[in-house]
């Protein structure tokens, strides 16, 4: 047994916008009603239970209803909940568009980098603004996801006969409108292989809080690049995000499993390390 209790928070993206019902037994869950930080408010309650065993907390990131766009989430009150509720992991699901061949509708993919095209989000817990998180600290974002936490989302994946493509690079644009062409088309020369509009800042926040963070994508459509191909519409991603959503939920139960069974005191303790390295401020 190691010296940090595993607990990890799952945050449901778009097509998981209540993930207590494809989690849980109804009579597994408990509610927090307070997850109020000093942030504001996350964008759902925080769902308690356990799966094989281990301690999780669920999060929908658009809310009851995706009433939330993606610039409106409230991503810093989201991951800082699950850092009080003593998370040392995060699971999270997102939707995706494809801009790559390779990437059908469909895929489930673990990306391992971003591009951050972000703009109008509060993007750092280190803002001065904090006690919790006092000083500046310019956290490194290589790698930008979780490796350890990657290699076991594809382990579970091969365990249980599901299709995942291991690394790719995941656009972030701010939304909720879709790119143009002409954007599509830049974000696949600058080596993009997928495009969303809420992998950022999630990610980094996540590692400002000190949380092994991975995701698992899930390839919805095209964008608009492939001229062979529909032109992306939010009724369609939902409803290929609901056609796999079984898969996901599938892949994110194992992986809960598989990540219990393994000591990650030497993972913890280095993020702790490489974010007090990297706060300058004495």
């Amino acid at each position: 047994m190691g010296k940090y209790k595993i607990k990890i928070g799952i945050i449901g993206g778009s097509g998981l916008e209540d993930p207590a019902n494809q989690f849980f037994k109804s009579n597994e869950v408990f509610k927090n009603e307070d997850a109020k930080n000093e942030f504001g408010l996350p964008s759902s309650h925080l769902c308690q239970g356990t799966i094989a065993g281990i301690d999780v907390v669920l999060l929908s990131r658009h809310g009851s209803g995706h009433k939330k766009a993606p610039t409106a989430v409230n991503y810093r009150a989201n991951i800082e909940a699950l850092r009080l509720v003593g998370c040392t992991h995060i699971l999270a699901s997102t939707a995706c568009g494809s801009l790559a061949e390779s990437i059908g509708r469909g895929q489930l993919v673990i990306p391992d980098s971003f591009i951050d095209r972000t703009v109008h989000r509060k993007n750092t817990f280190y803002d001065g603004t904090s006690a919790n998180f006092s000083g500046v600290c310019y956290v490194p974002c290589e790698p930008a996801f979780d490796p350890r936490v990657a290699d076991i989302l594809e382990k579970a994946a091969k365990e249980l006969d599901i299709s995942v493509k291991k690394g790719a690079t995941v656009v972030t644009i701010e939304g909720p409108r879709y790119s143009s062409k002409a954007e599509s088309n830049m974000f696949r020369q600058w080596g993009g292989h997928l495009i969303n509009m809420t992998t950022c800042p999630e990610v980094y926040l996540a590692k400002e809080a000190g949380l092994l963070y991975a995701a698992v994508a899930i390839a919805t459509d095209y964008d608009c690049w492939k001229d062979s191909e529909d032109i992306v519409c939010a009724p369609e991603v939902i409803k290929e995000f609901k056609k796999n959503v079984g898969k996901v939920t599938q892949l994110i139960v194992k992986t809960v499993e598989l990540i219990g069974k393994e000591d990650w005191d030497q993972q913890i303790d280095d993020l702790k390390t490489v974010l007090k390295t990297n706060n300058i401020s004495h």
